[in-house]
């Protein structure tokens, strides 16, 4: 079999030839409700004896087999925008990766695989369930990704045509609608008030062999697969396959909480660890296709990274909440409302921002043209600061990384365990950077360099420390010293990255 690479989406492949089956793949506030509504305080149909059976007659007729035939692509595709390997300094590289599937094979978005080509056509299958009694369905987008024909089958054997209604690839949800009205639907529960160790029922066609029904407890909350920012799944134990993907995990009410996204796995099948998208953030994207047919979301401006310890005792901050601006966008809503390099975003709209995952959902969560109050920490006070948010624009062409490294050694600074030099003309035109870029660049970096961990390399280049500009070396030693005499822990390197801006806090002990 093709080695396949982390996050794999649930679907299976469905290969023209013989009878081989190539299995693969498993918010924002809007306006108007859908018609499917949340029920306040449900009632377990779980009967005394354990059994599922009146959750499963409720809400499997709902649940219906999404067919896709695939539009050719090229022999070998590029990873999709937002899936795994993407983003800057490596982020959103997957922990084991080689374990982490979508539920699809070969060819799925993300991948480096063989799709499908001219002349040999392939087709898809996954799951999804129907919201609305006229049609409006809900499945996973990697399961309708790059279809030019979607076929719907019904839980009593019915196939319609379904048009596409809009899809978010961000948060990897789809929208269908079949002509068709009276039919059986699933309501939306509240996955907010599910719990660590509540039991749920994941239904689907695993495998392509038919509405299959599974049960387990919700093993996590809030897990992160680096698939982007929104990501916030559900984990749970019920066995989760290919074809699953896009069929809803239902809770003892008979409750859609989630929709079935992701497994880990080494070995292809589930070992019950499945990963859903909560309902609470599914239902309002879901709102927003139907009524739009895409998703708006508020756009700041900057780049961000996550405030450690080491990084909050350089700035003075009580505690290493909230999220590090580390670069300012040029003519962004961020540079018009005066938010600089260094800010710590610690609250939006009076909500308190625990992370920078936890700020890219807020700020896209509000409607752009909506002004909000950013509560930022600078130069050791609070600040509130007004932003007028734009929409998100289209993800922009990353960097290219493989530019030529400079060729001298520089000098060593035994303190930071680095070779430093100067910015030159010469070394600025080797490292791509524009004639206003000052520094030190990155020569070479000790194997003990307390910097080994923090994931720089040799062309890098330090623009400041705590703040302070430093062009030479004289000018990097006294703000080391500086720090030391003030008593500071830590003190915080700003990074250029080829345009890209990060910081990195530093114990001062290891200095």
């Amino acid at each position: 079999m093709t080695p396949t690479s982390p996050l794999r989406r649930a679907r299976s492949l469905l290969m023209a030839s013989a009878a081989a089956l190539a299995i693969g793949s498993v918010a924002v506030p809007f306006p108007s409700a859908l018609q499917a509504q949340t029920a306040n305080a449900p009632a377990s149909l779980v009967t005394p004896d354990g059994s599922f059976a009146e959750i499963v007659k409720l809400a499997k007729p709902a649940v219906v087999t999404v067919t896709t035939q695939l539009t050719a692509q090229p022999a070998f595709s590029a990873p999709a925008p937002g899936m795994p390997g993407q983003g800057p300094q490596g982020q959103g590289q997957i922990p084991f990766d080689q374990f982490f599937q979508h539920f699809f094979g070969p060819g799925g978005p993300g991948q480096m695989a063989p799709g499908p080509q001219r002349g040999q056509p392939d087709a898809a299958l996954g799951s999804g369930f129907i919201i609305r009694a006229d049609g409006y369905i809900v499945t996973n987008n990697h399961v309708i990704d790059h279809a030019s024909k979607i076929t719907v089958t019904l839980d009593d054997g019915t196939d319609y045509p379904a048009k596409l209604v809009g899809t978010d690839p961000k948060t990897d949800i789809a929208v269908l609608k079949i002509d068709a009205t009276g039919l059986p639907t699933v309501q939306w529960g509240d996955s907010n008030a599910i719990e660590v160790g509540d039991q749920v029922v994941a239904i689907g066609n695993p495998f392509g062999i038919g509405t299959t029904v599974t049960r387990g407890i919700v093993s996590a909350r809030g897990r992160d697969l680096h698939n982007g920012p929104y990501d916030d799944f559900l984990q749970v134990d019920a066995a989760i396959n290919h074809g699953n993907s896009g069929g809803p995990l239902i809770n003892v009410a008979g409750q859609v909480v989630g929709i079935d996204s992701a497994i880990y796995s080494p070995n292809d099948g589930s070992v019950g660890v499945g990963f859903a998208i909560p309902s609470d953030q599914a239902r309002a994207i879901v709102t927003g296709l139907i009524d739009k047919g895409k998703i708006d979301r508020g756009y700041l401006g900057v780049q961000i990274q996550n405030v450690t310890s080491d990084i909050a005792n350089a700035l003075s901050l009580p505690d290493s909440h909230g999220a590090l601006v580390a670069q300012v966008n040029p003519d962004t809503p961020a540079a018009k409302a005066g938010l600089e390099a260094g800010d710590v975003v610690i609250s939006l709209n009076g909500v308190k921002i625990t992370d920078s995952r936890d700020l890219s959902r807020s700020v896209a969560a509000i409607p752009p043209g909506q002004s909000s109050t950013f509560g930022i920490w600078r130069n050791g006070a609070e600040k509130d600061i007004t932003v007028t948010l734009a929409s998100l624009p289209a993800t922009p062409a990353a960097p290219d990384l493989n530019s030529q490294q400079p060729d001298t050694n520089g000098t060593a600074v035994p303190s930071l365990g680095l070779n430093l030099t100067q910015l030159t003309p010469d070394i600025r035109q080797q490292l791509g950077l524009p004639d206003t870029e000052t520094g030190l660049v990155i020569m070479g970096i000790d194997s003990n360099s307390p910097l080994t961990d923090v994931g720089l390399k040799p062309g890098d280049v330090i623009v400041s420390v705590n703040t302070h500009p430093v062009m030479t070396l004289d000018a990097l030693d006294k703000e080391l010293k500086t720090a030391a005499d003030d008593g500071k822990h830590s003190v915080l390197l700003m990074i250029d990255r080829q345009g890209k801006q990060m910081f990195v806090g530093v114990p001062v002990g290891k200095v």
